[in-house]
């Protein structure tokens, strides 16, 4: 299995994990995927909210975005896509929700990169899915599971 992930810190960010720390997060996610490249980039505020509003419509920033490579060529190509952590959000988040910091950046870039594999939480039996396979990759890794813990607003942890 050879799997590339690419790295670029666009914001400085104290709290923000090691390289180390971000590749085995993905690692994790991919599994069972044989060849993949994923780029993640990590973001102030303002570089986060000025994505979401020009692909998702949405104003103000937001923890993860992900952008499934779906370019037609004629060959496969093993590029997975981006994402796009916004580390003052993923911050103040774990804060708010009385997570550890590193808990809850695993949190987003697994479930960052389980929608690069298609994973979706539109409808409630995809929901009911995804938050599975976070639950139980997290535990893996010694983390708790994400959705357990209560948070202040009631709603689940991502919310790309």
């Amino acid at each position: 299995m050879t799997n590339f992930i690419h790295i670029q810190r666009a914001c400085a960010s104290q709290e923000s994990p090691s390289e180390a720390s971000i590749q085995r997060w993905v690692m994790a996610a991919l599994r069972t995927t044989n060849t993949s490249e994923v780029s993640i980039r990590i973001v102030d505020e303002q570089e986060s909210a000025q994505l979401n509003h020009q692909y998702r419509e949405k104003a103000g920033p937001t923890n993860v975005l992900s952008f499934p490579f779906d370019a037609v060529t004629p060959e496969p190509i093993p590029i997975l896509g981006d994402l796009v952590v916004c580390a003052p959000v993923v911050v103040r988040e774990a804060i708010e929700q009385h997570k550890s910091i590193d808990a809850h950046w695993a949190h987003m870039i697994i479930h960052g990169v389980l929608h690069l594999l298609g994973y979706d939480h539109s409808d409630e039996e995809g929901a009911e899915i995804m938050e599975n396979l976070e639950t139980e990759i997290l535990l893996g890794l010694d983390f708790p599971a994400p959705y357990l813990e209560s948070v202040s607003n009631n709603q689940p942890s991502g919310n790309h």
